[in-house]
Parts: C-alpha cells; structure tokens; sequence
C-alpha cells in the first residue's frame, strides 16, 4: 500500500489547512504519516488525525529562527523517521518543511518528492534590509539547493513562481504548478446573512507587522474618530517570527478604543458572521485562507494589491484593493462602505460565487491529487 508522508512546520495546520486533503488521501484507500513538531502534544489534532486512520509523529523543528545545530538535528530526525515509515510520497509545505523535508527525502531516496509553497513571507517581503536581508538571501540559497531534490513543485499565485523563477531557484527539469491555494470548505465555512448595523470591520491575522495590522489600527482609530458608530474587531494570537506583534501592544490598541481585539480564536465563523467587511492589508501571502473564508460566507473584501491578496478581488466586484502599506487608500476603500452599506451586500454575495467557482477545497484538491498521481 502507498504511504505518503506530509510535513508540517505548526501541528494544527494539518487538520485546519490540510485536512480536507488528508482525508480525500486516506479515502483512496493510502495510509497516510502526518508530521510536525509538538504533535504529540497537541491531543485535539492528533485525535482529529488518528480517527481517520493517519499515523502521527513529532519531530524537533523550529517554525522560524536560525539555528543550525537545531535544523540539523531536525535533518536528521526526519531521515530516521523516513527510513522507518519508508513513505512513497513526501509533501512538504512552508519553508522549513519544504527546505529540510526535501533534503531528507532525497537522501533518503522516497521516490516522489512535493515542495507546497504557500508563501514567501518575512523574507522575501520588498525593500528588505538588515538581517531580515540576509535572512532573504539565506532562504534563498536554501531553496535552491531544496527544490532541486524535489520532483513537483506546487506554488500558491503566480506571482510567487514567477520570482522563484526570475532568481533562478526552480529547477528546469522539474514540473511546477499554480493551485488556487489551500481553498475553503464552503459546507463548514456557509453563507451567512450580514448583520444589523452597525458597520463592523474585522481583520483575522497572526500578530504580525506583515499582515498589515498596525495600517489597519491605524485607519480604524482614525474613522473611529469620525464615525464612533462603526466597529473595528481584530482576530489573532501572538507568533514567534522576528516580525511579530506582541499581546501587550495589542492589548493596549483595545484599551485605547476605537478597535476590539478578540486574541486567538479556534473557531472565525462567529466573528466572521457578526462582520459586515473583512479586511487584510497584508504585504504578501500565498493566497491568505482568512479571506477565502470570509469570502465562503459572504462577506465583501478589502485587501493589498499585493502577491496572493490580489488573487481574491476582483477590485470592485467583490471588494476592493489597495496599495501595500497605505493607510489613507485603506481608509477610502473603508469609507465607501460606511458610506454605501449596501455595498457589503453586493460585493458579499460576489465573493461566495468566487469562492464556490475557484476556491471550493475539494476543486483544489482534486488538482494537487491528480498532479501527485494520486487516484
């Protein structure tokens, strides 16, 4: 029987981001070895896994830092566990599990290697300076030697594979294809009706500066000033990565007024149902899932111009784009709906036909099946 094992950086990404595929895996009949470190801590996900048959492990990664002795620990770690499992397939997905899983895998010799690139993130994001510009060149480096152990490469918006391949990191011989990123479960993520007035706007994010959350605070406070009716709600728990925002300088957005900070939350659909606009400044993304839930349930969008965020607008059909770093274009697309509520109603019912025509998971996933040979 086929084994396939996939590696993940953050152990509830396997059920909330890859889930739908693992089961559509262990449905044709593959067993499957889900990886990640803290796994074994994690006892909602892996009851989650292991009722549907996967096999867990954990392994010792670290999501972000540099450390060679730590990733080199994990190099070796994921050889050992390889040659137990012996898996015919390896998919790998965010930087270190693609960088170091792929290594592995070649060494290994697992016959088919897949590299999921879901974004490029903290370094690859424009006008980088200082460490986070050596950090930039380090990973790229990294992914050179990485993809050319790899036997399909699987990239989440144009954008991302078209400067993989203007810096020369994807290797001619190897096959690369676009997927419309993760995708959404639009049974679990359903059309809800907007709310009553007022006007509420939400972004849901990971505490960082990348995410364009501090443009965000700062549009709210300013309309909030003008417009105390109108509501700004924030969604999100702290990260470890050097660019992130700490729970004290959220806490104390949320004291000052203007914006509520909800912290992490497990389950988005209530907080997503009670919001008339979703919003993501975002500087880049692979295609950011926050929005194509908002958008499975309806609701208008305003986000970045931006690598992957440009993907999931069509500028005033569904929401509206703006440029990266702005906050008085985020203000103005902001405006026009405070100003024209009936917008929110258009534009949502816009992004649930997007999402049921490009971005429903089991369309997504029957695409990255069908390229891995999987039947």
């Amino acid at each position: 029987m086929t084994k396939i094992l996939i590696l993940a950086s953050f152990a509830p990404s396997l059920r909330n981001f890859r889930g739908a595929l693992i089961e559509e895996m262990c449905g044709r009949g593959y067993t499957v070895h889900a990886v990640a470190p803290g796994l074994d801590l994690d006892q909602p996900t892996k009851d989650w896994l292991e009722s549907r048959g996967v096999h867990c492990h954990a392994v010792p990664l670290l999501r972000s830092g540099l450390n060679p002795i730590a990733d080199l620990r994990t190099v070796y770690a994921l050889m050992g566990l390889m040659r137990r499992i012996c898996p015919d397939l390896f998919i790998g997905y965010t930087v270190k599990p693609v960088v170091w899983g792929l290594i592995a895998a070649r060494i290994v010799n697992v016959r088919n290697r897949v590299a999921l690139i879901t974004g490029l993130g903290y370094a690859f994001t424009s006008g980088a300076s200082g460490v986070r510009r050596i950090v930039g060149r380090l990973a790229r480096s990294l992914y050179w030697i990485a993809l050319r152990q790899s036997t399909l490469v699987f990239f989440q918006n144009p954008d991302d594979r078209n400067e993989f391949n203007s810096l020369g990191l994807l290797p001619s011989r190897v096959p690369v294809r676009l997927v419309a990123g993760s995708g959404v479960d639009l049974d679990h993520f359903v059309l809800q009706p907007l709310p009553a007035p007022p006007m509420r706007f939400l972004l849901v994010a990971r505490l960082l500066g990348d995410k364009g959350i501090r443009e965000y605070v700062a549009a709210a406070r300013y309309l909030h000033a003008l417009r105390p009716d109108v509501e700004f709600h924030l969604v999100g728990g702290s990260d470890s990565n050097p660019n992130g925002i700490s729970e004290e300088e959220a806490t104390e957005w949320s004291k000052s007024g203007g914006l509520v900070w909800h912290g992490h939350l497990s389950d988005v659909r209530d907080v997503l149902a009670q919001a008339h606009v979703f919003v993501l400044p975002s500087y880049r993304e692979g295609t950011p899932r926050s929005v194509l839930e908002a958008m499975a349930m309806g609701r208008a969008i305003v986000t970045t111009d931006a690598p992957g965020c440009r993907e999931t607008v069509i500028d005033g059909e569904n929401g509206f784009l703006v440029p990266v770093k702005s906050v008085d274009a985020l203000v103005d697309a902001m405006t026009r709906f405070i100003e024209d509520p009936d917008l929110a109603v258009r534009m949502g019912k816009r992004s649930r036909e997007i999402a049921e025509e490009k971005y429903d998971v089991h369309k997504v996933n029957a695409v990255m099946l069908k390229e891995m040979g999987i039947q």
